[in-house]
């Protein structure tokens, strides 16, 4: 068994292990540098808070009139985009979880489930009460490198409110490599391991880690701190006649029962020194911005003390870090799922009581592209690709094998002037492996014929009558008309009338054509332009796609991550006023925008973010009666 190293208060990474939620404060004093969970109003500083606290003042205040939202659960995820380098830090992930309270849905019957057992053993209730000194509050994960090198220490740190304040608390934070899940439906767990039931650690004859599997850490507080914290991985017990490159067996393995083949056998690292810490807090220590509710229903703004624990672990020293042991990628990771669970007693295979259903870490959004011209002519048309949900810290590189990118292959966007694949590679850091592809074909038009006069800037917008097209074209005097053209599924298309040329002197000419969809019946419509010159040639435009169905209030804002200026593209149902907040990453108001919009679409430019340092900010747009809330990522 190892002891714990460290029980009083330290920094870790620039982050704050001293059971206080509170950036800028360490050990209960203002210190204005150090990174934790939530920011409290009114202090200032460099250091930085981790969770995203939009929303907190509305749930706080549904609490106070909605008791049995109280009972309900929530969760919040990391206020920056993963991979983030803050403070000379790169944030990985975190999360905040909420657990129910009251009568309980997440808790294990009581019987004989224990860490050992194949999760499809586990055995849930409908709903079930459960000890107040067992009950999870909140739980908090974040894991964050000490510097901004792959090289640097990965340390992951933890926290858990449980409702009861004496005795002992014992608890496990449990991570899969698999989409594990539990079905709250039907009572169960599912996506688990092929290795009954979990995923097992497999090694080479050197001892070197092959495959990485499922880990545990079991951390026991008694009265007054953190007393043990042990980690465990899964194996093949027959593994344990190897010695592991990376860390040592450190004498325990525990499976489903005494003969079971595969288990959780504990280990610890090769080399002396701290690896892991924690604490438990002092009275009064602030609940951070969404309150607390205890198991009956009263809402607190500080803990009692030791109501909250809080522990770190170095995962490099550990042995469980993935550049150095798992394959050498800086933003590989090893685990995707955490379940956070109780525990009756200090043996790792005492009954297990609540749980904080499996929820996903380390799951940044993966790339997905799309193309507004998803056709071309073979040659003098261009289409734009971009990914539709960039990720700030991400690199996009592009490739094709039969087409022609005209623009720089790296970017959110490229351009393109040939049909054919092109495909995205997202890699989260620079040096780091690839974590996402995706692809989209531009098919060709057929026939298609390059002529002297060009079509462009064919554009529409769109209302709940009628589809509104515009667009223009280069040597005018080289016009003898256009076909318009509408398709219901993108493929098939008719032709809807015909537009003579408007005699002019300009070189360039001006076109638009307004389409009645009030009686549309499919979900989208398709729309191009052929244009038909003097000498009998044609040319077609790229399509464009519209959505059709009742007019609702939209917001977009674009682009994002932004310098500057940041456009709000606004699709109204109404004539009349909205407002614009924007707030800095503290939370302040730092500018107030008041514009008129029309029924139809709107683009309105704003230009408060000029000057502003690099951040994440949150415009709140008020639109009538309804309310949206974006993040802004700016950049410099």
């Amino acid at each position: 068994m190892v002891k714990a190293q460290i029980t009083s208060p330290v920094i870790r990474g620039n982050f704050g292990v001293d059971a206080d939620l509170r950036s800028n404060y360490y050990n209960g004093l203002l210190q204005a540098g150090n990174d934790d969970w939530y920011h409290f109003p009114g202090t200032a500083g460099i250091g930085q808070f981790v969770i995203d606290t939009t929303g907190a003042a509305g749930i706080v205040a549904r609490y106070s009139t909605d008791v049995a939202f109280r009972r309900t659960t929530f969760a919040r995820t990391m206020r920056y985009p993963a991979y983030s380098v803050v403070n000379n830090r790169t944030l990985l992930d975190a999360i905040l979880v909420r657990d129910f309270h009251g009568d309980d849905s997440t808790v294990f019957a009581s019987g004989s489930n224990k860490n050992g057992d194949n999760p499809i053993d586990w055995s849930t209730p409908v709903s079930q009460g459960i000890p107040d000194k067992n009950d999870i509050l909140d739980m908090f994960v974040h894991v964050r490198r000490a510097g901004p090198n792959g090289t640097d220490s990965l340390w992951l740190f933890g926290g858990l409110s449980l409702d009861n304040t004496t005795g002992n608390r014992y608890f496990d934070f449990e991570m899969y490599q698999t989409d594990f899940y539990y079905d709250r439906a039907n009572l169960e767990f599912g996506g688990y391991g092929p290795d009954a039931g979990h995923t097992s650690w497999e090694f080479d004859a050197s001892g070197n880690i092959t495959r990485a599997g499922d880990i545990i850490l079991s951390a026991e507080y008694q009265s007054s701190s953190l007393s043990f914290i042990e980690a465990r991985i899964w194996i093949h017990k027959s593994k344990l006649s190897i010695s592991p490159a990376a860390f040592s067996w450190s004498g325990n393995f525990d499976g489903a029962s005494a003969g079971a083949m595969y288990g959780y056998a504990s280990i610890q690292p090769k080399t002396a020194g701290t690896y892991y810490t924690g604490l438990q807090c002092a009275n009064n220590t602030w609940g951070g911005p969404f309150g607390i509710v205890l198991q009956n229903d009263v809402v607190a703004t500080n803990y009692d003390a030791k109501q909250f624990v809080e522990l770190s672990v170095n995962l490099t020293k550990l042995g469980l870090d993935p550049l150095t042991r798992l394959g050498g990628d800086p933003c590989g990771m090893p685990f995707r799922k955490v379940l956070v669970k109780t525990r009756a007693s200090a043996s790792f295979t005492a009954e297990l009581k609540d749980f904080v259903a499996p929820f996903a870490f380390f799951d940044p959004p993966r790339a997905a592209i799309v193309s507004e011209t998803p056709y071309l002519c073979a040659q003098g048309s261009v289409a734009q690709i971009h990914v539709t949900n960039p990720l700030i810290t991400s690199s996009y590189t592009w490739t094709t094998p039969n087409g022609n990118i005209v623009s720089g292959a790296n970017g959110t966007t490229i351009v393109v002037d040939t049909p054919g694949t092109y495909i995205v590679t997202q890699h989260l850091l620079a040096s780091c492996g690839a974590y996402a592809t995706d692809t989209v074909q531009i098919l060709p038009f057929a026939p298609c014929e390059v002529l002297n006069v060009s079509l462009f800037d064919f554009q529409g917008v769109s209302t709940d009558f009628a589809i509104a097209l515009n667009w223009k074209v280069t040597d005018n005097q080289l016009v003898s008309y256009f076909i318009i053209e509408r398709s219901w599924d993108g493929t098939h298309f008719e032709s809807l009338g015909e537009i003579r040329k408007t005699p002019s002197s300009k070189p360039i000419g001006s076109y638009n054509y307004k389409n009645d969809i009030r009686n549309a019946q499919a979900p989208s419509a398709y729309y191009r332009v052929r244009l038909v010159s003097t000498s009998g040639t044609v040319k077609v435009s790229n399509t464009i796609r519209f959505t059709l169905g009742k007019l609702s209030n939209q917001i977009v804002l674009f682009p994002n991550p932004a310098k500057d200026i940041v456009q709000v593209q606004v699709s109204a149902t109404f004539n009349g006023k909205m407002k614009t907040e924007i707030f800095d990453p503290a939370g302040r108001l730092i500018s107030v925008n008041l514009s008129d919009v029309s029924t139809g679409m709107n683009v309105i430019s704003l230009q408060s973010l000029i000057g502003t340092p690099p951040g994440i900010y949150m415009a709140v747009i008020r639109l009538g009666s309804e309310t949206f809330r974006q993040k802004i990522v700016v950049v410099k």
